[in-house]
C-alpha cells in the first residue's frame, strides 16, 4: 500500500519561507561562504543572496553592528547556539538564530524580522524588553568588546501605588519611568523592564549615567491622574568587560539585583555597587529566610512598646506595639531587617494576629497589676491588606472577651493607602471593628492619597501625624503648615491627634501650642521590651509624668 505521508519539495519550502518572511542561512568558514534561501530580498538581504563572502556580509551590516556580524561568523564549538540581532542597510532589524553543527566547522539557522521572534517579548506597559529578551539582548551585546555597566533600578513601594491609585494609574507611572530610562541613556543601550517593579539598562561605561545619575533622572516628580507622585528607586550596578571572556548576562543581572537588595537595606532611594562581599550577604539572606520560617512558632517575634504621652500633662496614655525579632544568633533585629522578607513569604497576617493577641494580653496584665494603668491603651499596626483578612473582626471580639479589655483599649492603626485601595469595603470592615470594640487610628496621615470626604465617613477616633512632618516642622514651613492643618482637622472632626517622631521638649512644646493631644518618639523612649515598658510605666506614675529629653535627640 503506497505511503500517504506528505513530504515537502524544494519549491514548496521556498514558497513557505518567502510567505513567512523567513530565510534559512548556512555559513561555511573554510569556504568563506554564507548561503541564503527564502525571503532574503524582503529582509534586506537581497544583495547577499544566494551566497556571499564574509566581507560582503560585514559590509552590508550597519557600522555600529559590524562587531555583532563578526561574532555571528566566529567559529565556535559544535552545539553552540547563535542568537544575534543585526541591522542591515536598507532592511529592518532581524534576529539570526542557529547552531554550530557537528560535521565540520559549519553553522546553520534561520533569520527573520525581530517582530517575528519578539511579538510577545516586549513589556506591554513600557514597551521595553521583558526579562528574557533583556538577558538575550544583553548576552549579544556583551559579545562585543568594551567596558560595560549594568544598572538595575527597583521602584520602591509599587504595591502602595497600586493600592492607592489602582493598577491602571500605577501603570502610567511605570510607563513614565520607562520613557525616562530611555531618555537618560545613550542610543544603543539595552533597556528592559525585568520585573513588576524593576528596570535594567546595559550600557557602555563611557556613556553610562551611573547608578546615581540614573536614579536622579527617574526620581523627578510626576503628576498622574491629579496626584503628585514622588517616585523613589533603589539602584544596583555591576561592571563587566565584554568580549570572548564576558560574563554570562543572566549572572551579571543576578549580581546587579544583589546590589539592589543591599541598597534597599540602606533605606529608600539608595544605590549600591556589586562586590564579592555581597555574595556572603545573599547567602546570609537565605539563612535569614530559613530562620524566619520557624521564628513565629518559637516565640522569637514579639511586641516591643513605645510610649504615647498626653502632651498637656506629660501623663502616660498608652503604648504602640512594634514587632522585634530576638534572633538566637544575630541578636535583636528591627522590622526593617525582616518585615519585607516576611511579607514576601506571605506571613504578615499570621504575625499581625499574634501581635494583637500578645499586646492585648500584656495590656490586660498591666491594667490588673497597676491601678493607675486603668486607662492605658495599646495600638497595633495592621499590615497592608490585613483589613481584608476574613477573621479579623472575629479575632478582635475574641481577644477582648478573653482579656476583658474595655472598648477602645485595643487600638488598630491603618494606613491611608490601605483604606483607599477599596474605600467602600474598608468603611464596612472598620465599622465592624468599631462595633467589636476596637479603637481605630489613621496612621501616617498626610503621606497617602486619601480624600477628606472619606475621612468624614470612616469611624476613626485618632489621626497620627507622620514623623517626617513633625521632625521637620521647625525648619520647613510646609511641614509646619501640614502639622497645624492636621491638628485643626482633628479638632473639627472630634478626633484625637497623635504626633509621631517627638525627639525633645522643644518639639513637644511646639505641638502643644498647636493644640496637638498626644506625642510619641525617641524623646520619650524607643520601643521597649515588655519588662522595660513596665519599669517605664512605674516611673511615669511615680514621677507624675513621662520622662522627656530636654533637647537634642536620642536613637
Amino acid at each position: 500500500m503506497p505511503s500517504e505521508r506528505w513530504t515537502w519539495d524544494a519549491a514548496t519550502t521556498l514558497e513557505a519561507l518567502g510567505a513567512a518572511d523567513v530565510a534559512l542561512w548556512a555559513w561555511e568558514p573554510e569556504a568563506d561562504r554564507l548561503r541564503l534561501t527564502g525571503a532574503s530580498r524582503n529582509l534586506g538581504l537581497g544583495p547577499l543572496a544566494p551566497d556571499c563572502s564574509s566581507a560582503a556580509f560585514r559590509a552590508l551590516a550597519l557600522p555600529q553592528d559590524r562587531a555583532l556580524a563578526e561574532n555571528l561568523l566566529r567559529v565556535q564549538e559544535p552545539g553552540s547556539e547563535i542568537a544575534v540581532r543585526l541591522r542591515m542597510r536598507g532592511g529592518e532589524t532581524c534576529l539570526w538564530r542557529g547552531v554550530w553543527l557537528e560535521d565540520g566547522p559549519r553553522a546553520a539557522g534561520v533569520v527573520a524580522p525581530e517582530t517575528r521572534f519578539a511579538a510577545a517579548q516586549n513589556d506591554p506597559v513600557t514597551g521595553l524588553l521583558d526579562r528574557r529578551s533583556f538577558v538575550s539582548r544583553a548576552r549579544e551585546q556583551l559579545d562585543v568588546a568594551g567596558d560595560y555597566e549594568l544598572i538595575v533600578g527597583d521602584l520602591d513601594r509599587l504595591r502602595r501605588l497600586n493600592q492607592a491609585l489602582g493598577h491602571e494609574r500605577a501603570d502610567l507611572v511605570l510607563a513614565a519611568l520607562g520613557s525616562r530610562l530611555a531618555a537618560a541613556t545613550p542610543p544603543g543601550a539595552v533597556l528592559g523592564r525585568i520585573g513588576e517593579d524593576e528596570f535594567a539598562v546595559l550600557v557602555l561605561k563611557s556613556g553610562s549615567p551611573g547608578a546615581e545619575g540614573l536614579r536622579r533622572a527617574l526620581e523627578q516628580p510626576l503628576r498622574v491622574a491629579g496626584f503628585d507622585i514622588h517616585p523613589s528607586l533603589s539602584m544596583g550596578a555591576v561592571e563587566a568587560v565584554g568580549g570572548t571572556d564576558a560574563p554570562e548576562a543572566a549572572e551579571l543581572l543576578r549580581r546587579a539585583e544583589l546590589a539592589v537588595e543591599t541598597a534597599r537595606s540602606n533605606g529608600r532611594g539608595a544605590a549600591a555597587a556589586y562586590g564579592r562581599g555581597l555574595e556572603s550577604d545573599g547567602l546570609s539572606r537565605l539563612a535569614l529566610e530559613g530562620d524566619l520560617k520557624g521564628a513565629l512558632s518559637r516565640g522569637e517575634l514579639s511586641p516591643f512598646y513605645q510610649p504615647i504621652v498626653r502632651l498637656s500633662t506629660g501623663a502616660l496614655s498608652g503604648f504602640e506595639a512594634l514587632v522585634r525579632w530576638r534572633h538566637p544568633r544575630r541578636g535583636l533585629l528591627t522590622p526593617e531587617q525582616f518585615l519585607p522578607l516576611l511579607d514576601e513569604m506571605g506571613m504578615m497576617a499570621e504575625l499581625g494576629a499574634q501581635m494583637m493577641r500578645e499586646a492585648a494580653a500584656q495590656l490586660a496584665s498591666w491594667r490588673l497589676k497597676h491601678r493607675a494603668a486603668g486607662d492605658l491603651t495599646v495600638a497595633i499596626n495592621l499590615s497592608t491588606g490585613e483589613l481584608e483578612r476574613s477573621d479579623l473582626v472575629a479575632d478582635v471580639a475574641a481577644i477582648r472577651q478573653l482579656t476583658g479589655l474595655p472598648p477602645g483599649a485595643l487600638k488598630l492603626e491603618v494606613t491611608e493607602s490601605d483604606v483607599m485601595r477599596d474605600p467602600e469595603r474598608a468603611a464596612r470592615v472598620l465599622s465592624d471593628l468599631r462595633a467589636a470594640g476596637a479603637g481605630l487610628a489613621l496612621d501616617d496621615f498626610g503621606t497617602g492619597f486619601s480624600s477628606l470626604s472619606y475621612l468624614t465617613r470612616l469611624p476613626f477616633d485618632t489621626l497620627k501625624i507622620d514623623r517626617y512632618f513633625v521632625r521637620t516642622m521647625a525648619t520647613n514651613d510646609g511641614s509646619a503648615k501640614i502639622v497645624s492643618s492636621v491638628v485643626k482637622l482633628g479638632g473639627d472632626l472630634s478626633l484625637e491627634v497623635v504626633a509621631e517622631g517627638v525627639e525633645n521638649a522643644g518639639m513637644a512644646r511646639q505641638l502643644l501650642s498647636l493644640g496637638c493631644d498626644y506625642g510619641q518618639g525617641f524623646g520619650y523612649a524607643p520601643a521597649l521590651s515588655a519588662q522595660e515598658a513596665e519599669v517605664y510605666l512605674n516611673e511615669s506614675y511615680l514621677d507624675g509624668a513621662a520622662p522627656l529629653i530636654a533637647r537634642g535627640t536620642r536613637g
